[in-house]
């Protein structure tokens, strides 16, 4: 079955974005230490743009083949131009307000994410990336499989958090981590299964 992982950048105290959805004060730590690694290993979440400039365009898919994202996520880059933001993937975009695709390699639906999201793991391919926002994460909550965080050594203070949910505690076991000169973390949690195992 595939997996879903919700892969995000947030600062210290959990905010993935400004309370005006900018994430300038994140980009800012995107280093010369810590990008390489990035385009390395995560190349499959590059925007297009940004793996062309890395030289990475014809690398093949290694973890995912299908990005989810609300309209709030989507929405800077189709303000800039980019209506077909990663399209070395499928592309899909959750929204009950977007009645219709800016660009014919996007899907849109209003379909309920926990049953799209069911339906995505029985089918054949690689994982399932959660790009964001923290909207779909807290309803995608309970069927997050692995959860990748890129922490920037940053105090936010306040603005938009990695989830956005009623309080329900799920646990996760920290599977991996790797700690940048740059003060750049990326920490790997991984759900256990109903036997208590990770996988």
């Amino acid at each position: 079955m595939r997996k879903l992982t919700y892969f995000v950048g947030t600062s210290i105290d959990g905010f993935i974005a400004a309370p005006d959805g900018s994430f300038d004060f994140l980009m800012a730590h995107l280093t010369e230490d810590y990008l390489p690694h990035l385009a390395a290993e995560y190349a499959d979440t590059l925007p297009t743009a940004a793996r062309a400039a890395f030289g990475v365009t014809d690398a093949p898919n290694t973890r995912f083949d299908t990005v989810l994202m609300g309209r709030g996520t989507y929405a800077p880059g189709l303000h800039a131009g980019l209506s077909n933001p990663y399209a070395h993937l499928r592309q899909i975009v959750l929204s009950r307000s977007l009645t219709t695709s800016p660009d014919p390699a996007v899907e849109v639906t209003a379909e309920d994410p926990v049953a799209l999201v069911r339906k995505l793991k029985q089918e054949e391919g690689l994982g399932i990336w959660l790009c964001g926002g923290a909207d779909l994460a807290g309803q995608l909550l309970p069927e997050i499989d692995e959860l990748i965080v890129k922490q920037y050594p940053v105090v936010a203070g306040a603005g938009i958090p990695l989830f956005r949910a009623d309080f329900s505690p799920h646990t996760f076991r920290l599977t991996d981590s790797r700690v940048f000169d740059d003060g750049n973390l990326i920490l790997t949690y991984t759900k256990p299964s109903d036997d208590g195992s990770v996988g």
